[in-house]
This record gives C-alpha cells, structure tokens and sequence, in this order.
C-alpha cells in the first residue's frame, strides 16, 4: 500500500489558501483517478483507489496543519505502511509560486506541518512534494500570509503546480519516486 497525504486545514474559510494546496493537490488526484467519496478515518478524510494493482490511499488530515502527524501516523500504523511508502504534498515558502521541488528526505524548513509529521513519524526520511507559494512582498505575519488567498496573477501558476503535483504523484504509483524526482525537478 502506498499513501499520498496533502497537507492543508479543514473548512471553506481555508480552501482557496497558500496554506491548502497540499489538499487541492489530493482533490485533483482523487478526481485523475476516479477515487470514491472519501471516508472520515483517523481524524482524516480518507479515499483508496487501486493502481495497477496496489492499493492507494489519499489522505487530507483533519487535525488542522500544525497537528497533521496526530493523523498520519495512526493510519501508517493502522494500515502498516512504511515511511517511503507515502508522499506529502505542501506548501513551501522558500520556492517561488509555482515552482515544484520534490524530495525523499529532509528538515521541516520551518513548516509546521511538516514539524509535527517528522516528530509523530520519528524520522525526516519520507517523500515529499513542496509546492512553491512565496514570500510576502511585504513585511507580514507569516501565519497571515499563508492563510490568504493567491494574487490574481499567481493562480494560473499555483493551479499548475498543483496538477503537475498530482501527476507527479501518479507517476510514483508505478515509479521509483529518485526517477519521478529527477524528472520533475529537472522540469
């Protein structure tokens, strides 16, 4: 089984966020292949799908970002499911809008969701797809900024970065993620 998580906060209030992509990553994954409705499970909403025969899961916590690993890591244990097993899709403040950057291991780079699923996991050594959302161009809470909404002008590229995070995603389902890796940050 493989599992593919999208980091983000439940509620309208935050569905259209830098702090979201992560979840509307797992949205357009769950809609590319056809996934079912998804389930309450482990304070997550939870789907599974079958590619090429293996089952996957998509995963978007419940727990609110900075309590994200309070829900993966019941569902690894649950489901046994090992740390290079799974994904995570999120925002990055480091990388310009837009731009996608993935990895198989690494810090938490100041994210806090990322801090609690490395402390819950008790390891850094997963694979991760960070989504670039920017800095504020102005001086701002942090906390603010990733909580608003995307200008104008970055939509288009958030929007694309999102579905190249999904088709990234798929590519791992039947790829070693070092060879999805090269190719999409060679991209």
């Amino acid at each position: 089984m493989k599992m593919i998580i999208g980091l983000g906060n439940p509620g309208k209030q935050y569905a259209t966020t830098r702090h979201n992509v992560g979840f509307q990553a797992i949205d357009v994954l769950a809609e590319q292949l056809n996934a079912p409705a998804p389930q309450m499970k482990f304070n997550g909403m939870v789907t599974t799908v079958h590619v090429s025969g293996e089952k996957i899961m998509l995963v978007k916590p419940l727990t609110y970002m900075n309590l994200s690993g309070e829900c993966v890591r019941p569902l690894m244990d649950y489901y046994e499911v090992n740390d290079d097993e799974i994904v995570v899709i999120y925002d990055d403040l480091d990388l310009v809008p837009g731009k996608l950057r993935l990895r198989s291991k690494g810090g938490a780079g100041g994210h806090n969701g990322m801090k609690s699923l490395i402390a819950h996991l008790g390891t850094d050594a997963f694979n991760r797809i960070r989504i670039g959302v920017g800095r504020p161009d102005v001086p701002m809470n942090i906390a603010d900024y990733v909580l608003g909404t995307f200008s104008k002008e970055e939509q288009p590229l958030i929007q694309e970065a999102v579905e190249k995070s999904a088709t990234a995603s798929r590519s791992w389902l039947t790829r070693p993620f070092l060879e999805v890796m090269n190719e999409f940050n060679g991209a």
